[in-house]
C-alpha cells in the first residue's frame, strides 16, 4: 500500500484546518476554473452543464459522486497517469492543485 506524501496530506487537510474566507474561496474557485478550462476542457466537461468532448472523460461536476475530490490532491501534485487511454500526464504545483480541488468542490453545490 502506498503511503500518501506529506504534501498531499497537507493539501487535503488545509481547508479543514483553516476555513477560507468567502472572498478568498471565490478567488480560488476562479483560479481553479481557469486551470480546468485551460488544461482539462479539451476532454472533460468542466462546467455545471454539458457533455464532455471526449465520451470517456467524466464531467467534472460528477467527480464527487465517484469519490471525495480531496483524494485527487496527491495525484494532481505528483502527476496524473491514469484515466482514459488518451489522457496526457498532468502535474500541477501545490497551489494549483489546491485551486482545482476548491473548484471541484464548488461544483458539488
Amino acid at each position: 500500500m502506498r503511503r500518501p506524501s506529506l504534501m498531499a496530506g497537507a493539501l487535503a487537510l488545509l481547508p479543514l484546518l483553516h476555513p477560507v474566507p468567502a472572498g478568498a474561496w471565490d478567488k480560488q474557485v476562479e483560479r481553479g476554473r481557469a486551470l480546468a478550462r485551460s488544461q482539462c476542457a479539451r476532454c472533460h466537461a468542466v462546467g455545471r452543464m454539458g457533455a464532455s468532448p471526449l465520451r470517456q472523460a467524466p464531467p467534472f461536476r460528477t467527480l464527487h459522486e465517484r469519490y471525495p475530490v480531496e483524494d485527487l490532491a496527491e495525484a494532481l501534485a505528483e502527476g496524473i497517469r491514469t484515466g482514459h487511454p488518451t489522457m496526457p500526464e498532468f502535474r500541477f504545483a501545490p497551489d494549483e492543485a489546491e485551486a482545482l480541488i476548491v473548484y471541484l468542490k464548488s461544483l458539488e453545490r
